[in-house]
C-alpha cells in the first residue's frame, strides 16, 4: 500500500491511547480524512507535537480500504493557528472554520479551493484582521464552492431579476431571494435590506475584492448574521455548535 502525502488543516483530535490520537483531517488533495496516529501524543517521534487543533500541516499516511482509519504516519507542521493577543472572538472564528469543513465536506472529496480559502481564513485571523468580514467572507465562499450559495439577485422560484432596494424576501429553505409573487403562502421567510444583501454579494464573489472594503456596520452585521446562521442551520439540519459563541460578532 503507497504512501500518500498531503497538505493538511487538523480539525480534530480525540485521544484513542497514552500516546496516541485520532485526528480529523480537511487535505488539499484528499479532501476530510480521519485516521489514526500512533505516537502522536508525544512530544518526539515522527509527529513532533505537529497536531494541534487547525494547524497546518504535512502529512505522510497510508490510505485503508475499508472502514477502518487510515494511518498517519508522519506530520510536519508548517503553521500553527495562534491568534493575535490571544483574541476570543478570533480563536471561536478559527473553531467555527473548523466545524463548517466538518459538517459541510464529505470523506475523500477534495476541494482544493476551499482548502485554501480556509486556511487564508486562519492565517488572516492569527494576524488579527477584523473577524466579522473573515468570516462571512469564508462561509460565503464555502457555500459557493461547495453549490449552496444561495440566489442574492434573482427569484429563486421564478427566475426575475428581484430588485436591490428597500428589503427584500429571503427564502431560508427555498435558497435565496423570493419575489413579491413567489414569497406568498411560503414560510420561513425572512426580510433583508437592499444593503446588507449586497453587501453579502460583494463578500460572495471569488473575483472582487472589493469585499476588502466594505464597511460592515453593526445593523448590517446583525442582520448578515441573522440570516445566515438560520440558512446554514436548515442546510446542516441543526445549529452549528459554534453559533452560541459566535453571537457577540453582531452586537
Amino acid at each position: 500500500m503507497p504512501a500518500e502525502k498531503a497538505s493538511a488543516l487538523v480539525l480534530r483530535t480525540i485521544e484513542f491511547s497514552e500516546t496516541s490520537l485520532v485526528v480529523h483531517l480537511f487535505t488539499r488533495e484528499f479532501g476530510k480524512i480521519h485516521g489514526l496516529a500512533k505516537g502522536g501524543r508525544r512530544l518526539k517521534g515522527p509527529f513532533e507535537s505537529a497536531l494541534d487543533l487547525l494547524a497546518h500541516v504535512r502529512i505522510v499516511f497510508l490510505r485503508k480500504s475499508s472502514e477502518a482509519l487510515d494511518l498517519l504516519t508522519e506530520a510536519k507542521l508548517l503553521r500553527r493557528f495562534r491568534p493575535a493577543g490571544r483574541d476570543l472572538s478570533s480563536l471561536y472564528a478559527g473553531y467555527y472554520v473548523a466545524e463548517l469543513l466538518g459538517e459541510l465536506t464529505d470523506q475523500y472529496d477534495p476541494h482544493p479551493e476551499l482548502f485554501d480559502l480556509a486556511d487564508q481564513t486562519l492565517v488572516a485571523l492569527s494576524a488579527g484582521e477584523p473577524v466579522a468580514g473573515r468570516l462571512l467572507r469564508f462561509e460565503l465562499g464555502a457555500l459557493r464552492i461547495l453549490g449552496h450559495l444561495p440566489s442574492l439577485d434573482t427569484c429563486v422560484e421564478c427566475g426575475v431579476a428581484v430588485p436591490a432596494t428597500g428589503r427584500v424576501h429571503f427564502g431560508q429553505i427555498h435558497g435565496g431571494v423570493l419575489c413579491g409573487k413567489c414569497r406568498e403562502g411560503k414560510t420561513q421567510v425572512v426580510s433583508i435590506s437592499a444593503g446588507a444583501l449586497r453587501i453579502m454579494a460583494a463578500l460572495a464573489d471569488p473575483q472582487s475584492r472589493t469585499w476588502q472594503r466594505v464597511t460592515i456596520d453593526p445593523r448590517s452585521q446583525g442582520e448578515l448574521r441573522g440570516v445566515l446562521n438560520l440558512y446554514l442551520a436548515h442546510l446542516l439540519g441543526h445549529r452549528p455548535r459554534m453559533h452560541e459563541y459566535l453571537g457577540h460578532l453582531s452586537s
